[in-house]
């Protein structure tokens, strides 16, 4: 095969390039992590099912063809892959939204949304627009998590509780729950409330007491993250040893044995035109979340991942759940952490845990029919309220009220309207804050500092001006959006001013310079010559004066191009006083 193919596969298949060094040392620490996370990942798979409206076999079934696919297409080598709760309650928002009722038409719309989601994610890996996720702030996207978290604990207290409640919004759920507070079932409160609990304890107390109790760090570590597993074994037990679920407890109930099934997508537009904007959703949070976490995580490492890779391998990912009764999954952050603590050193770590599920699919599945949903309502509270941060709304109000002003909106239409309207408004606030900001360049009036080549904004240090000589410094790159705000600031300075002869734009900071911003550029010159006012340029760099090259600007140009800044002042300038 000539050596530029073999590049291209290598570039779309990442396995290729880490399964060279693969070794028996590496192995044995990915199957160690992979037990680890299969322990962890076995109850969070029912319990995401349930929170995403779904039978619970299909969180086994997205647990293990992802997993396999990311392996082969993925970057990471931590990342754990699987249904998650922040997409998972995407999912149920999504689906409710249809308004359907049939049980098969419910998980067929689930199977469609992941296809339809990693269609997209794939397509714009291929086309390498992982770029658009830096469009998103990270303050509006911890904000949204955030207010999920609240949202995804409120809507499973009506497990905890045993009762019937409905809802997408933090006040739905509420008035839902307490509506229905009356038909609280005793012995489930109960079990729910020690249940979660004991899961609360698990995830602090468990390891400091078995290492105290003589157990290795690393056993001590792999028993804690088995606490979920404990919690499901003992009320399985106590619910089928005294029939609990005849006095009301309410169980999972049958979970079909088996290999995941080969399954179809719609293929009905009607359907994927519902699906598509919540698909695109799901795929921007998805992609977002995980490549946070696989970034984190190589950091440590001294490790890269390519997010345009991560988009395909999130996208085939989410296909492989499609094609097996699955539905949308993304890189988990409490399972990518426990993978890389546990020692994950390839993607294969995750593969093994695909094995781990699957033979629990083939083998345990039988013994989850007492399973009450009230401990898979408290597994998934434990979980998500570790997403839930307010000290991000503290941050952002000291540090920029834009920001806190972005992140209270982006809670409070989230918990307000539910988690569709939450993200898109984040979108939307996220792209809003960066045309606001841009739109509004910084643009400093500077000076020499005396003694030195250097200048200065004269309204923080004390610098040489001269009244015939203006020179602004733009802080941002020229565009459509801000080229009309540069104008107007420089037209508003110079109104009045009868000794100024020349205004010298410092582009040292410019680094692209659009048609619209060209254009508004040609005018101020034509504006400024009108007047008597000379317009010159400093420090454009190397791919703007290519492109300025290109067009009337320099030939028409009153004024001169200076290589630096200082050589424009000594041009320009003749001595006189010192300005403070």
């Amino acid at each position: 095969m000539p050596r530029p193919i073999l590049d291209g596969f290598r570039q779309y298949l990442p396995i290729l390039q880490w399964a060279k060094t693969y070794d028996r040392e590496t192995a044995t620490s990915d199957i160690v992590a992979a037990v680890i996370v299969t322990i962890m990942l076995i109850p969070q798979s029912l319990a995401y099912a349930l929170l995403a409206g779904l039978p619970a076999e299909m969180g086994l079934y997205a647990s293990i063809a992802p997993l396999l696919l990311y392996a082969i297409f993925g970057t990471s080598r931590a990342l754990a892959v699987g249904p998650v709760a922040v997409v998972s309650l995407m999912t149920a928002a999504a689906i409710g939204n249809l308004g359907l009722t049939d049980p098969a038409s419910i998980a067929l719309a689930a199977i469609t949304l992941a296809f339809i989601s990693g269609l997209i994610l794939t397509v714009l890996g291929l086309f390498k627009l992982g770029f658009l996720a830096n469009f998103l702030s990270h303050p509006v996207i911890a904000g949204f998590i955030t207010a999920s978290g609240i949202l995804i604990a409120t809507s499973q207290l009506k497990h905890i509780f045993g009762v019937e409640a409905h809802g997408h919004t933090l006040l739905g759920l509420l008035g839902s729950l307490f509506s229905h507070l009356g038909e609280a079932n005793g012995t489930t409160l109960w079990m729910g409330m020690i249940t979660t609990a004991f899961l609360f304890w698990v995830r602090k107390g468990l390891k400091p007491l078995l290492i105290s109790r003589g157990l290795s760090p690393r056993m001590a570590d792999i028993g804690a993250k088995a606490g979920p597993v404990a919690a499901v074994a003992v009320t399985i037990l106590l619910t089928w040893g005294f029939a609990l679920d005849k006095q009301g407890v309410k169980i999972v109930g049958e979970v079909p044995m088996g290999l995941p099934p080969l399954s179809l997508p719609s293929l009905s537009p009607a359907l994927w035109s519902q699906l598509f904007m919540s698909a695109l959703l799901i795929s921007i949070i998805g992609f977002v979340e995980s490549v946070s976490v696989a970034q984190t995580l190589a950091a440590k490492r001294r490790q890269r991942i390519s997010p345009d890779q991560e988009l395909i391998g999130l996208g085939t990912s989410n296909i492989g759940a499609a094609v097996t009764g699955g539905f949308p999954v993304t890189g988990g952050f409490s399972r990518s952490v426990v993978n890389f603590d546990a020692g994950a050193e390839t993607p294969a770590a995750g593969a093994y845990t695909a094995v781990g599920i699957l033979i629990a699919t083939l083998v345990l599945t039988p013994l989850l029919y007492f399973l009450p949903k009230a401990t898979l309502a408290a597994t998934i509270i434990v979980a998500v309220l570790s997403l839930v941060d307010f000290s991000i709304l503290k941050k952002a109000w000291g540090y920029s009220k834009v920001d806190f002003a972005a992140v209270a909106a982006t809670i409070l239409l989230t918990l307000g309207f539910g988690v569709e309207m939450g993200v898109s408004a984040g979108v939307l606030i996220s792209i809003g804050l960066h045309l606001y900001r841009t739109s509004r360049p910084h643009v400093a009036e500077v000076g020499l500092v005396p003694g030195t080549q250097h200048f200065r904004n004269i309204n923080r240090h004390k610098v040489e001006t001269r009244p015939h000589l203006v020179t602004l410094r733009v802080d941002e790159s020229l565009y459509f959006a801000n080229a009309r705000f540069l104008e107007d600031y420089v037209l508003n300075r110079v109104a009045g001013d009868t000794a100024l002869r020349h205004v010298v734009l410092h582009f040292a900071a410019v680094n692209e310079v659009d048609l619209s911003a060209l254009e508004t550029l040609e005018e101020l010159n034509k504006r400024l010559s009108e007047t008597g006012i000379k317009l010159h340029l400093s420090e454009v760099k190397g791919p703007v004066m290519d492109r300025l090259n290109r067009s009337h600007l320099l030939s028409d140009l009153s004024g001169e191009v200076f290589l630096s800044q200082y050589d424009a002042w000594a041009r320009l300038t003749t001595p006189v006083s010192v300005a403070s």
